[in-house]
């Protein structure tokens, strides 16, 4: 566990804000949501003036909304996954009845409905306690560009704390809410988290919808989410993942596998297209979390990084500086005194390009999308540093544009692609200062990163943001896997065994490895390949070891029609109860054939 940062000492003993200590608390009785306002409520208080904040809840309505949750039901509180537990939202996300800066004052309303997202979470018994601070108009990756002051890093107060979402994210670091929701254009939901110790989940484009937000580059914006550990950014994007009629953007979800390969292959961008802006120790950083993804059993992969660099740049050209500019150009334009230099410059700069111009920024985007789409045959994730490097506040102020260009070399990328992506901690520079990874996959593939990018925090060492505290323990996640097909396998299509590529050239993923319940006979059947039958008795039936595969529907039929004979797929229980499809065959299959029951599994008959 890396060095614990001066302000967290004595955290070990605060009350944990992860989802899982609070919903432990709850259920055996140690917490109430009165309880965890009030922690939060002295929190914010003993932070002092840390400029995180530009709108809070008043701590009357805070405890009147913990109060009616306490007055609810135990059934009423079990419907609710979300019971009691704090958090914030950027400051261009709309609040019902609150005020919208986007950080500049001049272009403040009371917004008259609440954001589709955060209804949701409201929805789901979680606790609004206010809106964060960010760069202005989310224009900027710093966390600098604020009239209302630079959020305190809580791990270096010299460093900047990542922008555009830096409220969000010191927030949640800081240990004042269980979650926050940033935004993610360039990369705001995902700097933020690499310079405080913390994980951003950027969903897939649409994925949550942004109907109440203030746009920067509407076609490319994200609602992204802040948090503790990546099994809360996933439970959170199970509250708000789904189509919304309010947002011609959004988008449901196929179907996709939730596991990736076993073993998952990570692209790494090939020696020399790698640049960390002469900060060895992030580059020191980056090669040690691309270990750790070996040890958890990836296999590195070198891929061209060049077409994604070139995507990157082009976020800055024609096309989605213009959008900028269509969002809220128009009120720089009737407010001549409002907005900060740099900020108000980059938006303006949007007048320049001309529609000649950015039809062929959109026409290379399109060339390099198709380069890039190859690249996915050949690996499950790419693993990239968050940032090359991290800066201090006085030397982004020196110089506030090439810096700012710099933190979005590994980011700029991903919503132009299409991309999904998780940021998680990494570790320290030996001079205590954060630096981050990041895992990315093609859209909707949000559960594929996230069974690698939970594992590989925890391989990390860190505490939790700068609270001090120790990751909890690893548990399943709600979101992912939807609409799909668990197939148990027990013999040929095993890992490793000469009938598997059949599911994974399907698509197919390894959820785990599981066992039937006590109720199956397992036999050798003649004929090649090697292949066992599996039979359901009566009376002397034992468990049966196997995997247990995820399949999308269509994948599962075509799997399904070119079975042969004798094998066929029906329904198995598994240990644990569950009802699943998995490979069976006939009684009269088994005449003749040699019961190898008590080897143990198929593996253990091979291996006699």
């Amino acid at each position: 566990m890396s060095p614990l940062p001066s302000s967290a000492a004595g955290a070990s003993d605060a009350v944990r804000l992860d989802l899982a200590a609070l919903d432990q608390g709850y259920r055996d009785g140690t917490l109430t949501p009165g309880m965890v306002v009030r922690t939060v409520l002295d929190r914010i208080a003993a932070a002092g003036e840390d400029h995180v904040w530009i709108h809070r809840v008043p701590a009357a309505d805070l405890l009147a909304r913990a109060a009616s949750l306490e007055a609810l039901t135990a059934a009423e509180r079990t419907a609710l996954p979300l019971y009691g537990v704090p958090f914030a939202v950027k400051d261009n996300i709309d609040v019902a009845d609150m005020p919208t800066t986007a950080a500049c004052p001049e272009y403040t309303y009371i917004a008259t409905d609440t954001a589709t997202a955060v209804q949701r979470l409201l929805d789901a018994g979680a606790i609004l306690v206010g809106k964060t601070n960010l760069d202005q108009f989310a224009t900027g990756l710093v966390g600098v560009r604020s009239p209302y002051g630079v959020a305190r890093n809580p791990i270096d107060p010299l460093c900047v704390p990542g922008g555009s979402s830096s409220g969000s994210a010191v927030a949640v670091a800081s240990g004042l809410v269980s979650f926050s929701l940033g935004t993610d254009t360039a990369g705001s939901g995902r700097v933020p988290a690499a310079f405080n110790n913390i994980v951003g989940l950027k969903p897939t484009k649409g994925l949550v919808s942004t109907a109440g937000v203030v746009p920067a580059c509407r076609s490319l914006d994200c609602v992204s989410v802040f948090a503790l550990t990546v099994e809360d950014a996933m439970d959170l994007l199970a509250v708000m993942a789904g189509p919304d009629p309010l947002d011609a953007y959004s988008r449901a979800a196929p179907a996709v596998p939730a596991a990736p390969r076993v073993p998952f292959r990570f692209g790494v961008p090939a020696a020399g297209q790698l640049r960390f802006f002469g900060n060895a120790e992030a580059e020191r950083l980056y090669r040690a979390a691309l270990d750790r993804l070996s040890a958890l059993g990836g296999v590195a992969v070198p891929i061209d990084f060049a077409p994604f660099a070139e995507a990157a740049a082009l976020l800055y050209s024609g096309p989605w500086v213009a959008e900028r500019t269509a969002a809220v150009g128009e009120f720089l334009a009737d407010y001549t005194d409002a907005g900060l230099e740099v900020t108000r410059g980059i938006i303006e700069g949007g007048h320049k390009h001309d529609a000649v111009g950015c039809f062929r920024a959109m026409y290379r985007l399109e060339a390099l999308r198709r380069d890039t789409a190859p690249v996915w045959d050949a690996i499950d994730l790419l693993a990239v540093p968050t940032t090359g490097t991290i800066y201090t506040v006085a030397e982004v102020m020196a110089d506030p544009v090439t810096l700012n260009t710099n933190l979005g070399t590994y980011t700029n990328f991903t919503n132009l692609l299409d991309l999904c992506g998780i940021a998680i901690p990494s570790g320290f520079q030996a001079d205590g200062r954060p630096a981050g990874l990041t895992l990315l996959a093609p859209a909707f593939r949000e559960a594929t990163v996230a069974a690698v990018a939970g594992a590989a925090h925890r391989a990390a060492g860190v505490a939790m943001g700068a609270t001090g505290l120790p990751l909890p323990p690893a548990r399943p996640v709600s979101y992912g896997g939807e609409g799909l097909i668990s197939l148990l396998v027990i013999g040929a299509h095993l890992s490793g065994q000469p009938l598997n590529p059949q599911l994974t050239d399907a698509g197919g993923r390894l959820a785990g490895a599981v066992t039937t319940a006590p109720r199956y006979r397992l036999y050798a059947l003649p004929g090649e390949p090697a292949r066992p039958g599996m039979l359901r008795v009566a009376d002397g039936g034992v468990a049966i070891p196997g995997e247990l595969w995820e399949l999308t529907p269509a994948a599962f039929g075509h799997f399904v029609a070119g079975l042969p004979q004798p094998l066929c797929i029906g329904t198995v229980e598994l240990a644990d109860g569950r009802m699943v499809s998995g490979f069976l065959c006939e009684a009269v299959d088994t005449v003749g054939a040699l019961d190898i029951s008590g080897f143990g599994g198929w593996r253990a008959y091979l291996a006699r």
